[in-house]
């Protein structure tokens, strides 16, 4: 596996991490079903990523990457803030819409600066993006 696809490859594993533990976490504060539906509908698309870039990576020898330990603590904090301060359904789309913004932003500049990845990495990248996309349309619905 080349290195570009390897980066690739681990940023949507991050990604997906990152975004599966800021759901988990604000399940707590969500009170509206519908709501609570469409996150756990797009947690299960973001887990199903998680295990396709992990299987792609442990069968190339790599190991996952983890999220890096200062951006999941910021993340963790950032959103425990925001939820404090008002934890209606309006507050949880707009947390899970800032962190749908903040993946597709991330995985959109790896995307376009390792051109030279592999096509299956390619394609998964554009699955997540598009996973993002998709929630943070439905999402709008509650803000």
């Amino acid at each position: 596996m080349d290195n570009s696809t390897k980066t690739l490859l681990e940023e949507c594993n991050s990604g997906c991490k990152m975004a599966i533990q800021s759901m988990d976490q604000v399940r707590e504060y969500v009170r509206d079903e519908k709501l609570s539906r469409m996150i756990s509908s797009c947690r299960q698309k973001h887990a199903e990523l998680e295990q396709e870039t992990e299987k792609l990576l442990h069968q190339a020898g790599h190991p996952e990457k983890e999220p890096h330990p200062v951006a999941t603590a910021f993340s963790w904090l950032t959103t425990e803030v925001k939820m404090k301060m008002k934890d209606d359904s309006r507050q949880v789309a707009r947390v899970m819409m800032d962190g749908c913004r903040m993946g597709i932003k991330s995985i959109s500049e790896q995307k376009n600066r390792l051109e030279d990845a592999s096509h299956e990495s390619r394609s998964l990248a554009e699955k997540l993006l598009q996973t993002e996309e998709d929630f943070l349309e439905e999402l709008e619905a509650f803000v």
